[in-house]
Order: structure tokens, then sequence, then C-alpha cells
């Protein structure tokens, strides 16, 4: 099975480095970019059919490795 784990800072979390994207962007000559926020993206392979169980291994993962969950969210998703 296949997952995807995304984990973003929390709304209120200084993000120093989206503030640099967002100045890059607009130096780049990209017009319209405000407010960028950057996270990390896990695309993860794992064994088991019962999505159920999958979901609470990753969140599991994710609660203990993947995400600060002081200053970050995450989103777990099955893709197959």
């Amino acid at each position: 099975m296949k997952a995807r784990v995304t984990v973003t800072l929390k709304s209120g979390i200084l993000d120093p480095q989206g503030k640099a994207i967002e100045g890059a962007l607009k130096t780049l000559g990209v017009k319209g970019v405000s407010n960028v926020r950057q996270g990390k993206v896990f695309d993860i392979e794992i064994k088991g059919k019962d999505r159920k169980a999958v979901t609470a291994a990753l969140k599991a993962a994710a609660d203990k490795l993947l995400a600060n969950t002081v200053i970050e969210n995450y989103d777990v998703k099955l893709l197959k």
C-alpha cells in the first residue's frame, strides 16, 4: 500500500523558510505571490491490507518521528 504523509507548520508559527521562498518567487517575477508556507511530504510504501490499521500505524509514526506536533500538523492519505 502507498501512503503520503504531509507535514505543515501550524498557523501562527513563524515560517522563515516560507518567507524566503516568497521573496525569491517575487524576485523571479512571479506576480501575486503571498503568504508562502513550506512543509514536508513523505511518500511511504507499507505492507498491510487493513486500511484502518495502516492509517493508525502511520499516524503513530508521524506523532513519534515525522512531525513535531508542538508546532506542526500532519495529514495521512492512503494512495493505494
